[in-house]
C-alpha cells in the first residue's frame, strides 16, 4: 500500500517558464486518481515528476512518508505505461516482459511466475511467443501493462495509453483497465487522459489541472453536478455546459435569476441583499434541457440537427445573444431545423457563476 503526496510542488523551464504552480494533493493508496484538463496544463509533466523523469522545481513529493525528489525512478516503486507502447520490436511478448526482471536478477523461475500471472489477468497468454508486429494496437497495449504487472510495483502511472487505439479497442481496453484494478485494490493508479469518458468511467476521484494548478479534485460525480468554476463545467461532460449572462433580481419579495435577453430563468434563488444586481453566468447542461411550449429558459431558431440515434443534438442560436447553445434529448427528432424551439431546465439543475471571477455562486 503506498499513499502519495504532492506538497507545494511546481514545475519551472529555465528559470521562467512556469508551467505548475503549488500542486497540493493526497493520493490515498489503492485510489485510481485521473489528471485530466486542457491540452497544455501540465497534466503528463505532473506525471513524469512523480515518476522521477522531470525534476520537480520545488515543493515535495512524498511515497509512504518518505521524501522522493532526489530517489532515482527505479527506486520509486513505480511502473509508467506511455501513449506510445515502447516494446522492444525485435523481442517476443514474453521477452518484453520479462526484460526488467532480467535487469533485476530475478530467478527464471520468479520471472516465469510474474509473466504467467500477468498473461492469465490480461488475456495475453495465446500472444506469449509472438513479436510486437504481429499484435493488434489494443493487444500491445496489454503488453505494456503487462510488463508493469510483472514488477509488482506500489503505483502504476497511465500516460494517455488509450489515445493511439480506435473506438472499439479504447473501450475494450478501459475495461481491461477496469478489471485490473479490481484485481489490484491495493495498488495506486494515477491516469492522465484527455478523454472525458475514460475519467469519469475510471476514476475514484478526478482532478483537473488548469492555469498551472488544481481547478478542482472530487469524485466524477461531484465534479458533474456541482463544478466550483466555469472552467470545470464546461470540461466535465460532453457535450459542455452551455453559459448565458443574466442577473439577480428581486421583484416583491421574490429573488429571481434572469436571463439577459430578457427571459426568467429560476426563481426563489437562496441570496444575500448585496447579491442583487449583480450579473451571472447562469450555466445549464445540454441534457438537462428539454422542449416546452411557452416560456421556458431561452428560445432560439435550430441551425442544425444532429441524430445520432440514441439521441439528438440541437444546435441553436439564442435570442438576444451571440453565443451557440447546444440541447441534447433522448431519442430521434426531426424536422426541427430552421423552427424556434423553447427550451426549459429544472430549477436543481440550474448552475450560477459570478460574472468576472468565473467561481460558482454560493
Amino acid at each position: 500500500m503506498a499513499d502519495l503526496v504532492l506538497s507545494n510542488v511546481s514545475k519551472t523551464y529555465g528559470g521562467s517558464v512556469n508551467v505548475l504552480n503549488d500542486i497540493n494533493l493526497d493520493i490515498k493508496a489503492g485510489e485510481l486518481i485521473v489528471f485530466v484538463g486542457p491540452s497544455g496544463c501540465g497534466k503528463s509533466t505532473l506525471l513524469r515528476m512523480i515518476a522521477g523523469l522531470e525534476k520537480i522545481t520545488s515543493g515535495d513529493l512524498t511515497i509512504d512518508g518518505q521524501r522522493m525528489n532526489d530517489v532515482p525512478p527505479a527506486q520509486r516503486g513505480i511502473a509508467m505505461v506511455f501513449q506510445s507502447y515502447a516494446l522492444y520490436p525485435h523481442m517476443t511478448v514474453r521477452d518484453n516482459m520479462a526484460f526488467a526482471l532480467k535487469l533485476a536478477k530475478k530467478s527464471k523461475a520468479e520471472i516465469d511466475a510474474a509473466i504467467e500471472n500477468a498473461a492469465r489477468v490480461l488475456q495475453l497468454e495465446p500472444y506469449l511467443d509472438r513479436l510486437p508486429k504481429a499484435l493488434s494496437g489494443g493487444q500491445r497495449q496489454r503488453v505494456a501493462i503487462g510488463r508493469s504487472i510483472v514488477r509488482d510495483p506500489q503505483i502504476y502511472l497511465f500516460d494517455e495509453p488509450l489515445s493511439n487505439l480506435d473506438a472499439a479497442l479504447r473501450v475494450a481496453t478501459r475495461i481491461e483497465i477496469a478489471k485490473l484494478k479490481e484485481d489490484m485494490p491495493d495498488r495506486t493508479m494515477i491516469y492522465v487522459t484527455h478523454d472525458q469518458v475514460e475519467a469519469m468511467t475510471l476514476a475514484d476521484r478526478i482532478v483537473v489541472l488548469a492555469n498551472k494548478g488544481i481547478a478542482q479534485v472530487g469524485s466524477p460525480l461531484d465534479l458533474y453536478e456541482t463544478p466550483e468554476n466555469e472552467l470545470v463545467a464546461q470540461f466535465i461532460g460532453s457535450p459542455s455546459m452551455n453559459l448565458m449572462p443574466g442577473k439577480i433580481s428581486r421583484t416583491g419579495a421574490q429573488t429571481t435569476i434572469a436571463m439577459d435577453s430578457g427571459l426568467t430563468a429560476i426563481s426563489d434563488v437562496p441570496t444575500v441583499p448585496e447579491d442583487i444586481g449583480k450579473p451571472v453566468n447562469i450555466g445549464v447542461r445540454p441534457e438537462h434541457l428539454e422542449p416546452v411550449e411557452e416560456g421556458g429558459l431561452f428560445a432560439g431558431e435550430v441551425e442544425i440537427v444532429e441524430a445520432l440515434g440514441e439521441v439528438t443534438l440541437l444546435y441553436f442560436g439564442i435570442e438576444g445573444e451571440t453565443a451557440t447553445a447546444i440541447a441534447k434529448l433522448p431519442g430521434v427528432h426531426s424536422g426541427l431545423r430552421g423552427h424556434t424551439v423553447s427550451l426549459a431546465a429544472e430549477p436543481q439543475h440550474v448552475h450560477l457563476f459570478h460574472n468576472g471571477t468565473s467561481m460558482r455562486h454560493r
